[in-house]
Order: C-alpha cells, then structure tokens, then sequence
C-alpha cells in the first residue's frame, strides 16, 4: 500500500477528476494547468507497477528492470509525452504500454544511463514490494509480458477502489465495519459471517446484511469512477471491464 494509501488520503482521480472522462490523462498532459503536477503524479503512481512487471517478463533483471521503469517514467514526465495520448483511441493503458515498447526498443543497445533513484520524479516507486508479485519464468511460457502486464493493471485498479473505499469508511468513523466486511470483497472464500459480526456490533443480521450490500455497491462504483478516468465514453467503461476480468482470470 502506497503512503498516500496508508494515511488515508483519496486521491485526486476519485476528487476533482472522478466524474469526467479521460480528464485526468488530459489535466496531466496540459502543461500551463494548476492540477497537471497532481494528474502526472496520479497517473504514474497507478500504472507504473504494471509497466515494471512487464519490463521484467521481457526478460530484464531486477536492477535493470528499475532503472528502465525509472528512466521512461523520467522522459515521459520531462518531454510531457502523455500529451500525444490520442482520446480518440480511448485506452490510455495501451497508449502507456505502446511507448513502454517503444521505449526498450530505443534502448536495446543503450547503456543505461540513469544512476539508480538519480532521474526526474515526482513519486516512489517500492520497487522491493511490486518484485513481489511478479513470477519471471522462462520467456517461451505463459503468461506473456503483454498478460502480465494487463494483470498487474487489473491489480492496480481493484486497490486504488479498496484504498479509496476504505478512506471512505475510516472519514466516517465506520472503520470498524469496513475492517469486518471487507474481506469479502478480495476473497470469494471469505463470505461475511453476518449474524457473528452482528452480534459483536450490536446490530441485526439485516442491517449488516445490508450494509455488506452498500460496501459492495460502493466498491463497484469506485473500480467504474477509476477506468472512466481514462476512457472516453460508458461503452468503454463496459469494455474495459471485461478486460479487467478476463485479465484476473
């Protein structure tokens, strides 16, 4: 979980960008407005774990891997490349993904030339945690960097909407509940025990039932309010979703 996670803050996609499509890939690519500082920010920090992980599957090492996803990052912010993103197209993830290939392509026969936390950036990248999550098998299995890549994007949308749920519930003083409820909504096996959470919180099974029912409901919103910012219409929304799923397996 990011720090901006750990305290708690929402973030700007799920403030001021929420209910506006592709706005947040526009504010980032707008060099003379206020917000374009935060919406760079924003989006870099969203997608930069997926891009990473397919630097690896590419068959990079670790530390090469860090400081290519370091150094693209850098030019993409220094020579404000996400302004090319093309609205029309609709899909800001590839438009990342096509100048991450891009990108290695221009640099196969490069030194890397980025000292190691050296480069431009406005953000952190815990490296150590996304290493984590990533299995590099042999480059003729599955799944390929393309796969891993739109896994780890999936990902990254489902925490962005739990973080912000729970900002949600924690501003609200329901943290509590939040803490009882919201496993089910990471791990199909772990069903709310509504009559066990009841009892503890002196509520009816009715009203836990329910309130299960709203945190879901809220969660799916926020998971629609983080694809829509960079999309350009409901139909993509839809699409995207289907490919988010597909994506998780």
């Amino acid at each position: 979980m990011s720090d901006a996670s750990s305290n708690g803050h929402r973030s700007l996609a799920a403030g001021r960008f929420a209910t506006t499509r592709w706005s947040l890939v526009v504010a980032a690519g707008t060099p003379d407005l206020p917000e374009q500082h935060a919406a760079l920010t924003e989006l870099c920090g969203r997608y930069w774990p997926p891009l990473y992980a397919y630097v690896r599957k590419r068959g990079h090492s670790v530390d090469d891997a860090r400081d290519l996803t370091q150094e693209f990052f850098a030019r993409l912010l220094e020579k404000a490349t996400v302004a090319a993103a093309d609205q029309q197209r609709g899909r800001f993830r590839t438009f990342l993904l096509t100048s991450m290939q891009n990108f290695l392509a221009n640099e196969h026969d490069r030194t890397i030339a980025l000292k190691r936390g050296g480069g431009l950036t406005l953000f952190s990248m815990d490296f150590d945690s996304a290493e984590r999550g990533i299995t590099v098998e042999p480059a003729d299995s599955s799944p390929s960097p393309e796969a891993t890549f739109e896994r780890d994007w999936a990902l990254q949308i489902l925490q962005q909407a739990l973080t912000e749920l729970e900002a949600e519930y924690v501003e609200s003083g329901r943290r509590e509940l939040f803490d009882s409820l919201s496993p089910a909504l990471t791990d199909a096996s772990e069903s709310p025990r509504y009559s066990s959470i009841a009892d503890a919180r002196g509520m009816s099974r009715d009203a836990v039932k329910m309130a299960a029912s709203r945190l879901r409901r809220r969660y799916r919103e926020l998971i629609r309010s983080a694809i829509r910012n960079t999309v350009t219409g409901d139909d993509d929304v839809e699409s995207e979703l289907g490919d988010l799923f597909r994506a998780l397996g």
